[in-house]
């Protein structure tokens, strides 16, 4: 067969990496199914019809007759009739506002104000001297979170009795145990709980994002290159609003008004709240544009936070300093292991699963043997320290994400290597990422929910 057209030769991508992430797939199995659909293609295109409209009939052909491709043709016959009729479209032509544009400015400007009104209650209260003042960040957090579950229920155009259900029971349990929890304001637990709230509802959030498809592993993994893209294009929101607001503010001042007061008390709250409902909305509707940057970002970044980690190790060896396992270094040492397993994850999801080995693989298997090593490091620190002077909420917490994340990463060491080696297909390093999803948000729940009674609130 000649060599495919561009459009062509990525949607066929498109179809292999979707058959290659389904679970008891062969990369046989993929290679036999690709050759009866580029058959397929080259007869249809014979007869006439287009590079796209080839692909499309070839792929409802094939589904009539093979599962998986009636579940492709299934799941991306939207997209795949937007190529068809948007692609080949006069750019001249006017196409009208992206659809739903609308809807999500209304729940932009919701998540928005479930960011304002609270702290905005916040700052009110603080100047009273009031110990209760994080009760209006959770709020702010709880409320954001309900938006978002609703902006997805919206965009499915249908709700799941079980996932709603899941949803609306973990909002009202830590908003029940936000506001009865006795916390005593300078203690270490409610810190850890207003922490680790966000991760667990984070992945429950999942569940509304995914639908029906709740309960299939390789659908998390999309939901967790869904996260990685929003959170692309809300830092990049950011960066501008903060352009925005300086200049705004800048301008101002110049004629003898202070603006900063409402700025800072309304829009960038109600700009912090919004952009989040809009990068979600522009991850839909740009999405191969950001699929390009997504790959370099990880990219680029992989070889810096693994040159960091050496660089560190190397300290250490060099000056004979030891660790001092205080506070700030492990929150510092946690961050990082949160952000390796972030790009790991992120580079994972971003990456062809029929893939064969290349120099990122091996960059990132780097990137875990000196996340590793640093863990370690700081892991046999921590553990004298808390031989020496006991155990604490801050402590213990710091213990468990320490293994919680090692695990994850020393896994993925183990089933990278393994590929690399020729032992075993890539889609198993993909998998375990999503699998081990539930692991985070127990651990999150756990220690936002059962640490304060357990420390007594201090």
């Amino acid at each position: 067969m000649n060599a495919l057209p561009e459009s062509l030769a990525t949607q066929v991508d498109q179809w292999r990496h979707y058959l290659g992430r389904r679970p008891g797939v062969a990369a046989s199995d993929v290679d036999e199914l690709t050759d009866h659909l580029l058959t397929t293609v080259e007869d249809l295109g014979g007869r006439g019809l287009s590079p796209d409209e080839a692909f499309l009939v070839a792929v409802k052909r094939l589904g009539a007759q093979d599962d998986l491709a009636r579940a492709f043709a299934t799941e991306h016959s939207d997209r795949l009739w937007k190529q068809l009729v948007v692609t080949g479209a006069d750019p001249a032509t006017p196409t009208g506002r992206p659809a739903g544009l609308g809807t999500m400015l209304a729940f932009a400007a919701a998540a928005g104000i479930m960011v304002a009104l609270p702290l905005r209650a916040l700052w009110t209260s603080a100047g009273s001297g009031a110990d209760a003042v994080w009760l209006p960040v959770l709020v702010s957090m709880l409320g954001v979170a309900a938006v978002v579950a609703a902006w997805f229920w919206w965009q499915r155009r249908r709700v799941l009795a079980a996932v709603a259900t899941a949803t609306v029971g973990a909002l009202a349990v830590f908003g029940v145990a936000g506001g009865f929890y006795p916390f005593t304001p300078a203690g270490m637990t409610l810190p850890l709980f207003l922490l680790h709230t966000p991760i667990a509802l984070w992945i429950v959030l999942g569940a509304s994002y995914l639908g029906r498809d709740w309960r299939r592993v390789d659908r998390w993994m999309d939901y967790i290159r869904f996260t990685g893209e929003l959170f692309i294009y809300y830092v990049l929101i950011a960066l501008g609003g903060g352009v925005l607001v300086g200049l705004t503010a800048a301008i101002f001042a110049f004629v003898g008004i202070d603006a900063m007061a409402v700025l800072g008390e309304w829009v960038v709250p109600l700009g912090a709240g919004g952009a989040l409902i809009v990068s979600a909305w522009l991850v839909e509707a740009k999405k191969s544009v950001i699929e390009n940057i997504a790959p370099v970002l990880t990219g680029v970044f992989t070889p810096l936070f693994t040159l960091v980690m050496l660089a560190f190790l190397a300290a250490l060896a060099l000056t004979g300093n030891p660790v001092e396992a205080d506070r700030g270094l492990l929150i510092a040492v946690d961050l990082l292991l949160v952000v390796v397993l972030a790009l790991l994850v992120f580079s994972v999801s971003a990456r062809p699963v029929d893939a064969g080995p290349r120099l990122q693989d091996w960059a990132s298997v780097a990137l875990l043997v000196a996340a590793l090593a640093v863990d370690a490091v700081v892991g046999f620190a921590l553990a004298g320290r808390i031989a020496e002077y006991g155990t604490s909420a801050n402590k213990l917490a710091a213990v468990g994400e320490n293994v919680v994340l090692a695990v994850s990463l020393a896994v993925s060491l183990w089933l990278y290597t393994g590929f690399l080696a020729g032992r075993r297909p890539f889609v198993d390093v993909e998998r375990w990422q999503a699998r081990y999803l539930p692991v985070i948000a127990v651990w999150a729940a756990v220690v936002a929910l059962a640490f304060p009674p357990v420390f007594g609130f201090a």
